[in-house]
């Protein structure tokens, strides 16, 4: 069945972005105190979604007198009244983080995240926390401690993972925004499945200090948005230099919301021939992606398909070194230090195994087995250092073809959001969810998903471009051109 683009998905907001918004603010026909009370309501209304596991009301509300004082004399920041959900691994200090596990039960972060605490800077307004995968590990949101987050466009769907419960948040309308992590995908494919701008920065672009690790070589943390405007505003503030991460880049960061809105030059992309014929793409995703390909030439710009054979070497590659990241990472979350102990050990090494065994779901520990497995002794370089020599394979032929495109142009998922229900007896079918995601994770580049039309069953779909590093600006105006 064909796509059904004329009727594309839009936001329930009653503003469709964030300097609309700020006017109304300035003008004085709106109030930040109003707004936040209006999302509070509705937010009370929607909790069969299941999208926060904790709202930060009073905070909220407090920081909105302040706010709304601020903007009367002129003093607030560029972000000033925006409302926005963290997902449940960006620490906020004095407040409750779990990674939506039940080993984190009670802990309270000590610090403030660098990202939080740039948009908190600009004054910002932190919700409350949200429901994601455990420890960000799944594709669905069917993995947390806290049960599933239902899709807001349907309750028989799943939002996608793992930061469902964000992107859940946004598409229902109970936040301006909100921010997730990206490690193969976990902000580009809910994006997709519930119809919003989603955004996994350049490896570095933005400080991972205060992100709960899941795979520190592949994490991102970038935002959900409603559109470009919103999107390049978040970067920006969020992104640059800390010395708290020495993995964070140093260089120089861009105003993304005004480069955005510079003409676009014709631009080239490549499509890879593996993507357009791989067996799992439904035909609605299938016919939204060319109606996308024709759109753009219809513009000027060129869309050329390349040879790509790695296509399904990826999910591999990505799930080896991940999940040996994750091994190590989480070996910390031991009932030792903080969060849950099981009261019925009592020797040291049985705390460590009823612990973990007890605080960790299924998931966490068949990727955190799967993972020591990959680093244990005989089997290190059979499984993880020719999965290292793989990405590196990988990373050069993309760096390559970037020599002759701007972009890689793909969808962002194989079909729109897959039901509550499915069932899946083997655990690499919902592995393959990342099969277009991961190229840009395992390569460190940028990749934005942004909706382009609607499938079979009427829900979002989305198209996904990845540029080349450090190459934000381009993406998000080029992003533009979609849909």
């Amino acid at each position: 069945m064909r796509a059904k683009t004329k009727n594309k998905y839009s936001s329930p907001l009653a503003y469709s972005d964030y300097p609309s918004y700020r006017s109304e603010l300035e003008k004085g026909s709106l109030s930040v105190v109003n707004e936040v009370e209006r999302i509070l309501v509705k937010i009370d209304q929607s909790t069969h979604l299941n999208a926060f596991i904790e709202v930060f009301a009073a905070d909220a509300r407090a920081r909105a007198s302040v706010i709304d004082q601020k903007i009367a004399h002129k003093t607030a920041g560029r972000l000033a009244g925006m409302v926005i959900a963290l997902k449940d691994n960006l620490c906020l200090r004095d407040h409750k983080l779990s990674a939506s596990s039940k080993i984190l039960e009670g802990f309270q972060s000590l610090f403030t995240g660098t990202a939080v605490e740039r948009l908190l800077a600009e004054d910002a307004i932190i919700i409350g926390r949200t429901n994601c995968d455990e420890f960000a590990m799944g594709s669905s949101n069917l993995n947390s401690a806290f049960g599933p987050v239902l899709n807001p466009l349907d309750n028989t769907r799943v939002p996608g993972g793992s930061s469902g419960g964000s992107a859940a948040a946004l598409a229902a309308g109970l936040c301006h925004a909100s921010l997730g992590s990206d490690t193969g995908g976990s902000i580009r494919q809910p994006a997709s499945f519930t119809g919003l701008w989603g955004l996994k920065p350049t490896y570095g672009r933005i400080s991972r200090h205060g992100l709960i690790a899941y795979a520190s070589s592949f994490d991102q943390i970038g935002p959900f948005a409603l559109n470009a405007i919103d999107t390049a505003l978040l970067l920006e503030i969020m992104a640059g230099k800390d010395d708290y991460d020495s993995t964070c880049s140093e260089q120089e960061v861009p105003s993304y919301s005004t480069l955005i809105e510079n003409t676009q030059e014709n631009k080239r992309f490549a499509v890879f021939k593996s993507v357009l014929n791989h067996k799992g793409l439904d035909p609605a995703v299938h016919a939204d992606f060319h109606q996308q390909i024709e759109q753009l030439k219809s513009k000027g710009h060129t869309v050329e398909e390349v040879n790509f054979d790695y296509l399904d070497y990826l999910v591999p590659i990505y799930y080896l070194l991940t999940t040996a990241e994750a091994s190590s990472n989480l070996a910390r979350f031991d009932g030792v230090h903080y969060g849950f102990r099981d009261p019925n050990a009592t020797e040291p090494e049985e705390v460590y195994k009823k612990s973990r065994t007890k605080g960790f779901g299924k998931e966490v520990k068949r990727r955190i087995l799967l993972g020591t497995f990959v680093l244990s002794s005989g089997y290190y370089d059979a499984y993880y250092g020719n999965a290292q020599r793989a990405r590196r394979l990988v990373t050069d032929y993309v760096n390559d073809l970037f020599k002759n495109f701007d972009f890689i142009l793909s969808p962002t998922t194989p079909h729109e959001a897959f039901r509550l229900d499915r069932k899946d007896a083997d655990p690499t079918v919902m592995y393959l969810e990342d099969i277009f995601t991961v190229l840009a994770n395992i390569c460190g580049l940028p990749a934005i998903s942004v909706p382009t039309g609607l499938g079979s069953s009427n829900m979002p779909l989305g198209t996904q471009l990845i540029g080349k590093a450090f190459s934000e600006a381009e993406l998000i105006q080029t992003a533009r051109q979609l849909g």
